[in-house]
């Protein structure tokens, strides 16, 4: 019986793509209990012959080839596939640790999961071929593992935080299965962040792990890292938006969840941040659309110093003069 299902969505990584495999394969369970499902999304590099040596080598090796639609696309397109109890998501330019998803198994079984998360750590290339830990701080808002059953809502409210990512999760198929809400949105920025709590808020057994599984490569041309072209930072900014809109719909549908009002709040002081950089003149519009969402005033959560100092000039003085300030800082440090 498979047990977990891996999913793998690869464009243009040709320089990873074997090391991601190759932890996935270094696994302490039989191949027979797991699935790696790599969605080849129209790479226009090796990757596709890659991923087809590893399936000629590997039963349990899947390969989707598939036109380029981004990371959602071919993320939803690896759960229609996929056949495990359990599903993870792992990018393609990083890998995870040697023999842990036994570990990981032994516990979502024991414990009935509908989703375990487990820890991560950055990691950088020393040079072509070795990679390095590199963990500059440690994160101050990080989840709090503190090892107890609960469900989504309460994970989301007193120790999911605010990291956001879908990798760091092992996820229930039936979750998929019982609601599309639960599938990712394509064709968007922010994923992850927009999946998080619909699919946290569906599940009624959730805990962590303190096992670090995962390793997030930081590297240049990511696809994570915003590029610096007009339209690519409008497109992000109106992702945001998007999802505030969203968020607030959540909201209506789960008042008690904190977390959606700390993190909305997060995302609007975001969004009018680069808003008074790059869309100056746009900002009366913005802040209509912000205002019809009833986003105002915004939480003072525990998300840095620099979040707090801004959401409280925002709440005192409003949205349009943090803009001014926010423009003439900009003009007279040139940041």
């Amino acid at each position: 019986m498979v047990k977990l299902s891996i999913i793998v969505p690869i464009y243009g990584v040709e320089q990873y793509l074997r090391k991601c495999v190759d932890s996935l394969i270094a696994q302490d369970i039989p191949s027979s209990e797991y699935e790696i499902i790599l969605v080849d999304d129209g790479s226009p590099d090796a990757c596709p012959k890659i991923c087809d040596d590893y399936a000629a080598v590997h039963e349990n090796v899947h390969v989707i080839h598939r036109e380029n639609g981004g990371l959602s696309a071919a993320r939803n397109n690896g759960i229609e596939l996929a056949q495990g109890e359990y599903v993870m998501f792992v990018d393609s330019d990083d890998y995870i640790e040697p023999y842990v998803l036994g570990g990981l198994l032994e516990q979502v079984e024991r414990e009935r999961l509908d989703v375990l998360r487990f820890d991560y750590q950055n990691v950088r290339l020393r040079n072509e071929r070795e990679y390095e830990v590199f963990q500059p701080y440690k994160n101050p808002h990080q989840t709090d593992t503190c090892g107890e059953v609960v469900d989504g809502e309460t994970y989301l409210n007193l120790r999911m935080r605010y990291e956001c990512y879908a990798v760091m999760f092992i996820v229930k198929r039936s979750l998929f299965l019982t609601n599309e809400l639960c599938i990712f949105t394509e064709g968007i920025h922010f994923e992850d962040v927009d999946w998080l709590p619909r699919m946290m808020l569906r599940a009624t057994r959730v805990n962590s792990t303190t096992t670090i599984v995962y390793n997030y490569l930081i590297r240049q041309g990511s696809i994570t890292k915003t590029e610096g072209k007009k339209d690519k930072i409008h497109k992000n900014l109106d992702d945001r938006v998007g999802l505030i809109a969203k968020y607030s719909e959540l909201r209506k549908q789960n008042p008690t969840c904190t977390w959606l009002r700390n993190m909305q709040s997060s995302v609007v002081a975001g969004v009018l941040t680069t808003v008074a950089r790059e869309f100056y003149d746009e900002r009366k519009e913005y802040i209509k659309r912000l205002r019809e969402w009833n986003v105002f005033p915004l939480a003072i959560a525990d998300q840095g110093k620099t979040y707090v100092r801004r959401a409280r000039i925002i709440n005192v003085l409003g949205a349009n003069a943090f803009c001014v300030f926010m423009r003439l800082a900009c003009v007279r440090y040139k940041v």
